[in-house]
């Protein structure tokens, strides 16, 4: 008998959960033929999620769970799933249900015919405000154009992932993470399921602007060097513009003349070099910055309980 794996990341889901949980337990129920595991993982929550968790696993065997020390992210503890996670199959999923558990039997049937990686794409994003939705998508946009792998938009990461694309996500110890570039590099046979999100059941969001915002430039300087190349450039077309702009004035000058105007010349030329000097040296420390954390080979997360056992 297979065993399917629901991986859920969990940070102050203490309202949903319950929810999550009778839903998904009444969708799976009607599937016959397959041996389930709910595996959550408390992200260092701050209310009562890890408690309802153990309340959970003491009168369901199907579930299991991992406590880890703090909050890491949501990325970090997709990793710490994949590494806990016993099934052939692994079906990643928000307890916020947004991601509707309806869904699996499609993805199982999918998987059954062969495919190993059953992602789930937003037909309409929910309850979205209109500036979240234009700044996610012209990241997808900007992404797709500066890397050399193929960008899913309105995918999330809400899928279904054979037993082969979870050991490979595993063997990827980045400890600065993108997973929704990580599912497309890592390749496989992928099919595509259509949907419509809904909204959250209960609590609220920890995503803000500027946590998506950091998200969005982790992406993009994770998978591309595409902003290193644009500096590059840049440098490249503004000392052209100037050695064209010294020649016209020493022409000017010899030809007509005409005294050169200084100041107020000088000052734009300062302001304008500065700024791009500034973002070049900027976008150089992103690349930097991520070069002295790899550097140090830390563990991308420290696992505090499993199922009840502390973790030595």
């Amino acid at each position: 008998m297979k065993k399917v794996t629901v991986l859920v990341p969990c940070y102050n889901e203490e309202e949903a959960l319950p929810l999550f949980y009778e839903r998904i337990c009444g969708t799976i129920s009607s599937l016959d033929g397959y041996e389930w595991e709910l595996l959550f993982i408390n992200d260092g929550s701050r209310d009562r999620t890890l408690q309802i968790m153990r309340n959970l696993h003491a009168r369901d065997s199907r579930v299991s769970y991992v406590d880890l020390s703090r909050n890491y992210g949501k990325e970090k503890a997709m990793l710490a799933g994949f590494d806990y996670a016993a099934g052939d199959c692994t079906i990643i999923m928000d307890a916020d249900l947004q991601d509707p558990p309806e869904l699996i039997p499609q993805m199982l049937g999918y998987w059954e015919e062969g495919y190993e990686d059953v992602y789930a794409k937003r037909n309409s994003r929910g309850r979205e405000s209109l500036s979240r939705r234009f700044f996610s998508l012209m990241f997808y946009s900007i992404l797709q154009k500066t890397t050399r792998i193929e960008v899913l938009q309105n995918v999330g990461d809400f899928r279904l992932l054979d037993r082969c694309c979870t050991d490979a996500m595993k063997n990827l110890r980045e400890a600065e993470r993108y997973t929704k570039g990580m599912f497309c590099w890592i390749g496989f046979r992928k099919k595509e399921i259509v949907f419509d999100r809904g909204d959250r059941v209960a609590g609220k969001s920890s995503w803000n602007f500027f946590s998506l915002l950091a998200l969005a430039i982790e992406g993009i300087t994770s998978f591309s060097i595409a902003p290193l190349r644009i500096s590059t450039v840049s440098g490249a077309i503004i000392s052209l513009a100037a050695f064209i702009y010294m020649i016209f004035v020493f022409v000017k000058t010899l030809i007509l003349g005409d005294p050169v105007q200084g100041f107020p010349t000088t000052i734009i030329i300062i302001l304008f070099l500065g700024g791009v000097q500034l973002l070049s040296i900027g976008l150089l420390g992103e690349y930097i910055g991520r070069i002295f954390i790899e550097t140090k080979h830390r563990p991308v997360y420290i696992a505090r309980e499993h199922n009840g056992t502390l973790i030595k």
